[in-house]
């Protein structure tokens, strides 16, 4: 038998009577008068709980003095009790201090893991509130937050309500101008006049209303209103150091919008109202058919109403996804706002609800309403089709492939012709209403980032890659 302590055969053995266990009992006494427990299993233990065990052994002389040899082996022996005692212990300490680390280890690298993915969500909710506090009304329908201000007025709500009323009257019933264009007229449009302008890195156009000006868009706050007539910019506004993303006209007003999520209004050449809404990237933007209420878009995943009969932030509204693109219903009564997720995204314009999502192919491009009022075009970042969607529906009733990427789509007057512009080329779709069949009546190899139609729908304006305008009449 070995001693449990030593691991060497005990001059004088003893047993615990708690764990069996066998000791050399001057160490195991040692062990109690220091510890006070059972040096194996780390119970308590004292000298009344050993039991003395019989065995044969040699009877030891006296210890003799340190000056003959058996004297030093005694003490030797005592020492190597004490080392044998000592490094059991530093072990056990060891064992233990081992188990202790790997559990600090384990509970660091959980926390590791809690803080990363706290973090992650702190930044996430920071990009999604873009700065301003939510308000402490529910969410609307799940997908749709109104922030911190009041929402629509009750007069520009009276607004909405009576412009809807207005003109969903006599939309259906609207002739078709005797002078407009038709599909034959469109097979002879070709390339009339290119016009370089002094607008660097153009990439957004806007014909106004009266079809005599366009409202072109670049970089370095470049804004430049080309007149027609003249074939030439006539006037030059700047809205800072930051890139153009789109403009409009609203009425003889120029609106813009830039990369730092800025929205700047023009009349007569000087600056009548700036906005500052977004946090990031104002991407789009979009006027009301009563002209009072403009609407812009952005990478912060929210919309923003502007009242323009005070020039203030009427609502702004939170989404679930970066906004791309922009656009009213011609009736006025629903926003339409395209995002990164795929998703063309309908918004009741009173009351800021989310009343549709359409699913698209990918990242929306360029969307824009026909104004027969029941149809939407679409278009995804980096596909080849177009999508015509019924919004009775809710679905896609006619899709149109031109085998190259789209970035712009653009519906004439009459909803009978759509304007299809991309990097490699133009294209014109006709949706016949006696035939109810779609034909092609024109396609041109000149490329085109934005594209506009003229008075008439006589006559398409063009921007090309290198800013350009371009403009394509009947030969």
């Amino acid at each position: 038998m070995l001693c449990a302590i030593s691991g060497e055969p005990p001059q004088i053995p003893v047993a615990s009577k708690k764990t069996g266990n066998i000791f050399e009992k001057r160490l195991i006494e040692a062990y109690i008068a220091e510890n006070g427990r059972d040096p194996v299993t780390d119970e308590e233990l004292s000298t009344d709980d050993l039991v003395d065990l019989k065995a044969s052994n040699t009877v030891r002389p006296r210890p003799p003095t340190l000056t003959s040899i058996p004297s030093l082996l005694s003490v030797f022996q005592n020492e190597w009790d004490a080392l044998a005692l000592e490094s059991y212990t530093l072990r056990r300490q060891l064992t233990q201090t081992r188990q202790e680390l790997s559990t600090a280890l384990y509970q660091h690298d959980a926390a590791v893991r809690v803080i990363a993915r706290l973090s992650k969500e702190r930044d996430e909710a920071r990009e999604a509130l873009s700065g301003v506090s939510v308000h402490k009304g529910p969410a609307t329908n799940g997908d749709a937050m109104q922030l911190d201000n009041p929402g629509l007025s009750s007069k520009l709500i009276a607004n909405v309500e009576a412009t809807q009323a207005r003109l969903s009257k006599t939309r259906r019933k609207r002739p078709v101008p005797a002078d407009w264009v038709t599909a034959d007229a469109l097979n002879t449009f070709a390339p009339a006049e290119k016009t370089s302008t002094s607008i660097p890195n153009a990439r957004s156009l806007a014909v106004n209303a009266s079809c005599d000006s366009i409202l072109l868009g670049g970089s370095h706050g470049k804004i430049g209103v080309y007149s027609i007539q003249e074939e030439a910019i006539t006037e030059e506004l700047n809205t800072g150091p930051a890139q153009v993303t789109a403009t409009l006209w609203i009425g003889t007003k120029a609106v813009a919008s830039t990369s730092t999520g800025n929205v700047r209004m023009f009349e007569s050449g000087q600056e009548t109202a700036s906005f500052s809404g977004h946090s990031g990237e104002a991407t789009a933007i979009a006027s009301h058919p009563s002209g009072d209420i403009l609407a812009s878009v952005g990478v912060d995943k929210s919309y923003i109403f502007y009242d323009l009969t005070t020039n203030t932030i009427a609502t702004q509204i939170l989404t679930d996804s970066a906004l791309t693109v922009a656009g009213f219903h011609p009736d006025g009564h629903l926003f339409a706002a395209g995002g990164i997720d795929g998703q063309i995204k309908m918004f009741d314009v009173k009351t800021g609800t989310n009343a549709a999502n359409l699913e698209s192919t990918g990242p929306i491009e360029a969307i824009s309403f026909s104004e027969n009022g029941t149809w939407l075009a679409s278009a995804a970042k980096g596909f080849t089709s177009v999508s015509v969607w019924d919004l009775r529906k809710a679905a896609v009733i006619h899709t149109i492939d031109i085998a190259s990427p789209i970035l712009a789509l653009q519906w004439e007057y009459t909803g009978q012709f759509l304007a299809i512009a991309g990097p490699s080329g133009l294209v014109v779709q006709h949706y016949s209403k006696s035939t109810k069949e779609w034909s092609e009546p024109l396609k041109s190899a000149m490329p085109s980032l934005a594209v506009g139609w003229g008075l008439n729908a006589s006559s398409i304006y063009c921007l090309d890659t290198e800013g350009s305008v371009t403009t394509l009449t009947p030969q």
